[in-house]
């Protein structure tokens, strides 16, 4: 009978000690990291600041390889035929984990089966744009003129259910305004049109339309912000601007491994992303961005992801938004 107890209590002690050898052996081979976003964009360039940070703490090669286009699901697929050993990573949008699986009747993934997502890489929050010669001086203004003329109002996007286009719909819900959906094909035709006045206003983040904003043809009204952002502290809040208290509008991506994975292992490789995202360099580079650190905990995050999923949902519903 003792025999037998020793051989119980030794099987998973013995499965135990392999999973966390296994985990700091991690990597055994180069990691690729899938992302969904083109060369040269900001997000792209976080996941290859992040891959050359975690090649040099790995001693490992850590390639980004870029799959644009088809709202992500061109990367998606790459990374669900890829390795499952966490071997390959995937960039995702926070559209992709808590507004798609509310928006398309059906996708080819499953957000809460196929990833793990194990930290967020930053976060970015939105500003309103108006033409630099607009009439709105304030969020107040933009509004009581949305109230005062139904459906005559126009905002912009590039498609529907991306973060431009429900931040907009979440604001026509708060303030019981009914405004237009413009949508155009690419966000540099978005931005043209706010600066020529062809739509009143749209929201845009620092790296979309930050270059306008600093070539002086569109102005920022407001960031849909819970503070003022650093990189742009003459930018009022909504609240600040007349606006309503407590509006946000913001984006995040994070880095997930495939669902599955050995806790030991994911653990790892998020306590490393997190490591690298500390340095200093990491923090003045998301500067320029006009990006944020979003420290959080594997847990915090977890519940994160749920809270932003249910609030695009009744966003989603009350837009009565849906795609095939």
């Amino acid at each position: 009978m003792l025999k037998t107890l020793i051989q119980k209590i030794a099987f998973p002690l013995g499965l135990l000690l392999a999973l966390l050898a296994s985990a700091q052996a991690f990597p055994t081979r180069p990691v690729r990291i899938i992302t969904p976003f083109p060369v040269g964009s900001g997000p792209e360039g976080v996941a290859r600041l992040v891959a050359d940070k975690l090649s040099r703490l790995w001693g490992r090669p850590v390639v980004v390889e870029n799959r644009p286009g088809g709202n992500g699901f061109i990367a998606i697929d790459a990374f669900k035929r890829g390795a499952t050993d966490g071997h390959d990573l995937i960039q995702l949008d926070n559209v992709h984990l808590t507004a798609y699986p509310h928006l398309f009747k059906k996708l080819p993934y499953d957000a809460r089966n196929d990833f793990d997502p194990l930290l967020p890489l930053f976060k970015t929050y939105f500003f309103a744009t108006t033409s630099a010669n607009s009439k709105y001086k304030s969020i107040a203004e933009l509004m009581a003129h949305a109230k005062a003329n139904p459906g005559k109002l126009n905002y912009g996007s590039w498609s529907v259910g991306n973060p431009v286009h429900l931040g907009s719909a979440l604001l026509e819900t708060v303030t019981g305004t009914q405004m237009e959906h413009v949508i155009f094909k690419e966000t540099s035709q978005l931005y043209t049109s706010v600066a020529t006045g062809e739509i009143d206003f749209a929201f845009g983040t620092s790296a979309t339309a930050g270059p306008l904003q600093r070539a002086g043809k569109i102005k920022f009204l407001a960031v849909a912000a819970p503070r003022r952002i650093p990189a742009y502290p003459d930018v009022p809040t909504f609240a600040e601007s007349g606006g309503q208290a407590g509006f946000e509008v913001s984006g995040w991506t994070t880095l997930a491994a495939p669902r599955g994975l050995p806790k030991a292992v994911s653990d790892k490789i998020a306590q490393d992303i997190a490591k690298v995202l500390g340095d200093a360099d990491v923090k003045e580079k998301y500067l320029s961005f006009g990006y944020e650190p979003f420290p959080q905990t594997r847990e915090q995050f977890a519940q994160y992801i749920q809270a932003e999923s249910s609030k695009q949902a009744a966003v989603i519903q009350k837009a009565k938004a849906a795609l095939d």
